[in-house]
């Protein structure tokens, strides 16, 4: 009976202190995702008069905020559990790390991947943005309850067209006794199969996403740090930029016709503001100490080069893998062992470069999303961000996130096993599937880095023997078609 209630009282404890620590992480989570919103979002719509527009934004960016940091969480907890199975094995008997279990571990994926990832995608930013965009019914007295009301309808009528939908095409697809059983069932099966299909549309993003960003990731990094003066000729640019500036400056003091200035003053400035702006960050970058002009730089360059060194090489191993060893495949157990082996070969220093590797991944699909052709106009901007964009970005950052450890496992940047829901995925066990995948992102990559190597070498060695300062041959057609032209034509 005693060992009975100690035993009660143990597992009371334990859940106890999982639920406070699991608070604190989520406490800091949501605070830094709150600041980070807070520096992008357009003050204009908090700011306004009318105060019921004032507090729909508020309550949209509450809830953009917790999928933020629901994002963030799915970022960081693949690392966490990396780390944390390194610290039990090299700590196992250590009184300070008894908090730091398998159940801790459990308890936080089912909480980010399958209850708050599910909350954010199928409830909180659809209402959101159908919160923004609503005015309430016609006829109905106007005020947030009415908007409210709106926004409900209209979400229930959307979350019964996606559950029919699902619902025929399970029914089509799994035609057999169990799987009509199956369709009654909302939280078992509906739920799980929704954020399957979602986690696999995520992993796609991720494939097309991330090579690209890993070949931007050096044009970004360039832009950031400063160039040796051998590379980048600061003078020559701050010259430019000061004639640039003094033209504007000009035509701003010049005496114009008052219908011209009333057309051009304001372009003219925003153009001076750009200038300026251009100016002050050369002379900055002039600045600059040796050792950071000459130093910080290469290493920065020599790092990333390394990073997607180690990735391609990793893939590759893994690709290696998949074709002699059926343990490579990324399905997931129910209960892996933590604290009992390293997951690298390398032990810790392979771990450390394992999470590193991961952090990296995500920052170059990141880079890759925003500067890719279709999701460009949705990158925020500082003090400029329509709570409308910034709910985008939010569901957008969500779906790369929670797709990550799948990402990161089925490449084979790490062996640690899939925890939660994410190992029952039908399409994490399929062979053709994951060689393909593997495959494409390797081909990618390496495309990619190729085609962004060669060009930066053919534009280098123009600018060293001034090729880029000859005039384009121009084509007879071309001339013709000048000559042609009803401004020739006026001239001649």
């Amino acid at each position: 009976m005693e060992d009975d209630v100690i035993i009660r009282t143990q597992l009371f404890h334990n859940q106890v202190r999982e639920c406070i620590i699991c608070a604190l992480l989520f406490t800091t989570l949501y605070i830094l995702s709150y600041l980070v919103i807070t520096r992008f979002k357009k003050n204009a719509e908090f700011a306004t008069d009318n105060i019921e527009d004032a507090t729909v934004n508020r309550i949209t960016l509450w809830m953009c905020t917790f999928t933020l940091a629901v994002s963030a969480g799915a970022v960081f907890l693949l690392p966490f559990s990396i780390i944390s199975n390194e610290i039990l094995l090299s700590l196992p008997e250590n009184y300070y790390m008894q908090w730091l279990n398998g159940s801790l571990l459990h308890g936080l994926w089912n909480l980010v991947f399958l209850l708050f990832s599910n909350i954010s995608l199928v409830f909180l930013m659809p209402f959101a943005y159908f919160f923004t965009e609503s005015e309430g019914f016609a006829g109905s007295r106007k005020g947030v309850m009415a908007r409210v009301y709106e926004t409900f309808v209209v979400l229930f009528l959307l979350t019964l067209l996606v559950l029919g939908i699902v619902w025929v095409a399970s029914a089509i697809i799994d035609n057999d006794a169990a799987s009509r059983e199956s369709l009654y069932d909302l939280w078992d099966y509906y739920l799980p199969y929704l954020y399957s299909c979602i986690s696999l549309f995520g992993v796609l993003l991720l494939l097309l996403c991330t090579p690209f960003g890993l070949s931007r990731m050096f044009t970004v990094t360039g832009q950031l740090l400063v160039k040796p003066r051998l590379l980048e000729d600061l003078e020559e640019q701050l010259n430019c930029t000061r004639f640039e500036e003094a033209a504007v400056v000009h035509k701003l003091n010049g005496k114009l016709s008052s219908c011209w200035v009333f057309f051009s003053v304001e372009s003219l400035k925003t153009q001076f503001l750009s200038i300026h702006a251009r100016r002050l960050k050369l002379e900055m970058r002039r600045r600059a100490s040796p050792w950071q002009r000459n130093l910080g730089y290469p290493l920065a360059m020599l790092l990333l080069l390394a990073l997607t060194g180690i990735s391609v090489l990793l893939v590759g191993f893994h690709v290696f893998e998949l074709l002699i060893d059926e343990t490579a495949m990324p399905k997931g157990i129910q209960d892996p062992p933590l604290g009992k082996d390293s997951l690298s070969m390398f032990g810790s220093l392979g771990a450390a470069v394992e999470v590193v590797l991961i952090f990296y991944l995500m920052v170059s699909s990141v880079v890759g999303f925003y500067s890719s052709p279709l999701f460009i106009k949705l990158a925020p901007r500082k003090q400029d961000t329509t709570m409308t964009k910034i709910i985008g970005n939010c569901v957008s950052l969500l779906v790369l996130s929670s797709a990550l450890p799948v990402f990161s496992r089925t490449l084979g940047i790490t062996n640690f096993d899939l925890l939660g829901n994410f190992g029952r995925f039908d399409w994490l066990g399929n062979f053709y599937i994951i060689f393909l995948y593997n495959m494409v992102f390797a081909g990618l990559t390496a495309m990619c880095l190729v085609k962004k190597f060669t060009r930066a070498i053919q534009a280098e060695l123009l600018h060293a023997f001034g090729l880029d300062r000859l005039p384009l041959p121009v084509s007879r057609s071309s001339i013709s078609a000048q000559m042609g032209s009803p401004n020739s034509k006026r001239l001649l």
